[in-house]
């Protein structure tokens, strides 16, 4: 039951993951290669491990105290991976984050207007019922606001289609396809998919 758990959160986090374990190896290693480099030359202040995992922390972050500097060619080569190492891993970072961050309001953003488009529908949709069941009781003012109701209507119904319809003459557009356009009567029957 741990081991699915446990699985399952890798797999969420696998984005995470990666890079704070690559982070960790970039550390480890640049801090033992650093020591190998500098440990036995005179003059270095890297000369225990312990000194070289710090600076390697310190370097990897870009803070660079300046307590702790290799000073062979090897080492300072050394460093200067481990920098850019740290600057790569850190834009990664910033990036997932920002990635995971924008797809999560996207999906918060689609919900709550599929939740009020169905809605909206809905409610129109009662509406209309209501008037055209008293349209002899109607005035030419709500009979105006009833056709604009229908139009506006059937254009939310019909923003799901993929296809949009050009008239060739006039221009007008149309989601699906009618044989002549209802703009200037022109036959539609060849025109193609936007």
């Amino acid at each position: 039951m741990k081991s699915v758990r446990f699985n399952k959160f890798l797999q969420a986090n696998i984005g995470i993951i990666i890079p704070v374990i690559l982070t960790a190896l970039v550390i480890l290693l640049g801090g033992v290669a650093e020591y190998l480099a500098e440990h036995e030359l005179r003059g270095a202040n890297i000369t225990n491990l312990g000194d070289a995992l710090w600076w390697s922390v310190i370097t990897i972050t870009t803070v660079g105290y300046g307590d702790y500097t290799p000073i062979s060619p090897l080492g300072r080569i050394i460093g200067v991976i481990v920098m850019f190492s740290g600057i790569g891993i850190a834009v990664t970072l910033v990036t997932i984050i920002s990635q995971n961050r924008v797809q999560h309001m996207q999906e918060r953003l689609k919900r709550k207007t599929e939740d009020k488009t169905g809605l909206l529908a809905n409610d129109t949709k009662a509406a209309i019922k209501d008037k055209v069941e008293g349209i002899e009781k109607l005035t030419e003012e709500d009979f105006n606001g009833l056709l604009i109701m229908m139009k506006s209507l059937r254009l939310t119904l019909l923003e799901e289609s993929t296809y949009i319809h050009k008239c060739p003459k006039c221009g007008s557009d149309y989601r699906s396809k009618p044989k002549f356009c209802s703009n200037c009567g022109f036959a539609l029957s060849h025109s193609r998919p936007l």
